[in-house]
């Protein structure tokens, strides 16, 4: 084996370890997200519910790629990790202005900063900057998804752009 081989063996080793760190820390923080939620009782409405479908979703969508390795199941899961980026900017803005309302129930005097500062602190529900913890677990699979070969289909190997034999580019 020459030192070039056992440099890109030693690099994929490391990759592969990396997202391996990466998948297992995705799954922690989806299941118990997911499971703070479901114990929250955060299932009222739709928009409420809408973490938690993405989150059964990433789940099948992983379990489906590990068991049938296409680039349709990894393309799912980067397009629902696209999703949870924008399911928790969402939630962002819900949460405050479900906070900012509450704020301005309890004291109608506040306005402009001082309503902006006290609707993002404190520890009345709902917790605003909760629901960035989906901004950060969609940007977890981005980076678990991020090159992963079982991502690259049958058109990139058609068109030329992978070698078949050895799936590089």
């Amino acid at each position: 084996m020459s030192l070039s081989q056992t440099v890109l063996n030693d690099e994929d080793n490391t990759l592969s370890a990396i997202r391996i760190i990466l998948l297992v820390i995705f799954l922690i923080g989806s299941i118990g997200t997911g499971a703070e939620l479901l114990l929250l009782g955060h299932t009222e409405t739709i928009w409420q519910c809408l973490p938690l479908v993405l989150i059964s979703i990433s789940l099948v969508a992983l379990i489906t790629h590990v068991l049938v390795r296409n680039g349709a199941t990894m393309r799912l899961f980067q397009v629902t990790m696209i999703f949870f980026i924008l399911s928790g900017l969402i939630g962002l803005v819900l949460h405050y202005q479900g906070k900012m309302e509450f704020k301005l129930e309890t004291n109608p005097s506040l306005s402009g900063m001082e309503l902006f500062w006290e609707t993002i602190k404190g520890a009345t529900v709902p917790p605003v900057l909760a629901p960035g913890m989906m901004i950060q677990i969609g940007l977890l699979g981005l980076a678990y998804a991020y090159k992963n070969k079982g991502a690259r289909g049958k058109g990139q190997r058609a068109r030329g752009l992978i070698d078949p034999k050895t799936g590089d580019k």
